[in-house]
């Protein structure tokens, strides 16, 4: 019984470059302020949501490998400028507000 390999259709008959710049292109054909999810916020979150509980929770990413979702989230905060990077008096009554609450907790 021999195996006949297949030919390469579609992208993966393509060279590798053309390949790259055609994908490149799908992510710059819609203007930033025509996305949907740039124009509604609500609509993005209830997607991410939707598309998390398609996922068995052993198997998200996240749950797998703890470290990656921290990794996830310093990259979000550096990339957002940090919570409290623009506002240090916000930031100080944060800590002293949240030291508060570990304090009354910790009783």
């Amino acid at each position: 019984m021999s195996e006949t390999k297949r030919p390469l259709r579609g992208f993966a008959a393509m060279d590798p470059a053309l390949r790259k710049d055609l994908a490149a292109k799908g992510g710059r054909s819609v203007p930033r302020e025509s996305r949907t999810f740039s124009r509604d916020p609500a609509l993005a979150a209830e997607a991410g949501r939707k598309g998390g509980r398609g996922v068995a929770a052993a198997d998200r990413s996240f749950a797998r490998d703890p470290s990656l979702a921290v990794t996830a989230g310093r990259k979000g905060g550096r990339n957002s400028g940090g919570n409290f990077a623009q506002d240090r008096e916000r930031a100080a009554a944060a800590g002293r507000k949240g030291g508060l609450q570990t304090r009354d907790t910790a009783d």
